[in-house]
């Protein structure tokens, strides 16, 4: 049986397809016209990380000596695909919703979730080597701010909603797009704590 396998490849692929699922997201909120093609566009991208995790437990099952620990290779590549799971749901909902035009605030959740995105996949690139579990502890942090911004930015947009939105309908479908999205962080969240997990163990 193989020993060590391609993981740390596959997570930084897989971390790629979240942050171009995260741009298009912003894109998709910045341009409403082009709303279908992004909705498209998203989907597509799910589907190339599906393959990634499929790839990756299949690795899992056919490699004797992993290098991370082989739950926390499982744990971590199935948050990572959660997080495209909830874009793609975002972009989804938005389309069956029949949204008309998107708030300030949804715009500001969705550059919350490249941001985390992105950060994401800078610690993903890094955990090869445990080198740089400094540098990656420190990126986990700044994925936990980004989700607490993303909790301020719900709970205040939920404010807004309630106070301001006189369309019950409305009401119920940008709130379900604020809580996806937002979700979308504790899920990024989820993957920093579980990298944090294996630099202590690790390091």
């Amino acid at each position: 049986m193989p020993t060590e396998g391609k993981f740390f490849d596959l997570f930084e692929q897989h971390a790629d397809y979240c942050v171009k699922g995260a741009k298009e997201m912003v894109a998709l909120m910045t341009n409403f016209d082009d709303l279908d093609n992004r909705v498209h566009a998203i989907e597509g991208v799910e589907k190339q990380a599906d393959k990634i995790t499929h790839q990756t437990l299949d690795l899992l099952h056919k490699t004797f000596i992993t290098p991370l620990d082989r739950d926390d290779i499982h744990q971590l590549i199935t948050r990572m695909d959660d997080i495209l799971d909830l874009l793609e749901d975002a972009a989804q909902t938005i389309s069956l919703y029949d949204i008309k035009a998107i708030t300030p605030e949804a715009k500001r959740l969705a550059e919350l979730c490249l941001a985390c995105t992105e950060k994401v996949k800078s610690a993903v690139t890094l955990l090869h080597n445990m080198d740089n579990s400094g540098q990656i502890l420190g990126i986990c942090e700044e994925i936990d701010r980004l989700e607490s911004d993303a909790d301020h930015v719900m709970r205040s947009a939920m404010s807004k909603l309630f106070r301001d939105e006189p369309d019950v309908r409305n009401l119920i479908k940008l709130k379900a797009i604020y809580e996806i999205l937002e979700t979308v962080t504790d899920r990024c969240e989820d993957v920093a704590n579980i990298i944090e997990g294996i630099i202590v163990e690790n390091a």
